[in-house]
């Protein structure tokens, strides 16, 4: 049995609603563990709607690579159009991100773990050391906590009173 722990982000059309669905399906692909409190966020990077971000831990017997295929379609079933023309992030109604996959390090085209700029990012951490506060990232040597000490990003992170049911 393999453990990864993802981060999704949604900030188009309901949001709660989206969020529970892409909980639904992932748990089709494995069992969900653990799942964050819901956190309003702004866009990173761009200018739109605030998004609402969690972070899961999930069970499955998939390999890393076969479970980014698997939580692709889920994005594409549930609203998600990857512009491959432009540049930069954009609004979107499902992100889901792989960052942490057992302990392992992966280094391919199409998949990086742990994911290569989740230290950057408040809207990860935050959610990530609500479920797994004692992770330790495999290639920079440090807790999850000690990230985010160091994060450079200023966003403010709103835990909501959101209720997520999958």
């Amino acid at each position: 049995m393999n453990t990864a722990l993802l981060s999704l982000g949604t900030n188009q059309g309901n949001k709660v609603e989206n969020l529970n669905n892409a909980l639904q399906k992932i748990n089709k692909i494995g069992q969900i563990t653990h799942v964050s409190s819901v956190y309003q966020t702004p866009p990173w990077g761009f200018k739109s709607e605030d998004f609402y971000n969690i972070a899961l831990s999930v069970n499955t017997t998939l390999l890393a690579k076969d479970l980014i295929d698997e939580l692709l379609k889920i994005e594409q079933e549930l609203g998600r159009v990857r512009n491959h023309q432009t540049t930069g992030y954009t609004a979107r109604p499902l992100d889901i991100d792989i960052i942490f996959f057992n302990d392992e390090i992966i280094q391919t085209k199409k998949l990086e773990i742990p994911h290569p700029r989740m230290q950057d990012r408040r809207f990860v951490l935050i959610p990530l050391l609500e479920i797994a506060p004692n992770h330790y990232h495999p290639t920079l040597k440090t807790s999850l906590s000690q990230l985010l000490e160091n994060c450079k990003d200023d966003s403010t992170i709103v835990k909501t009173n959101q209720t997520l049911i999958f």
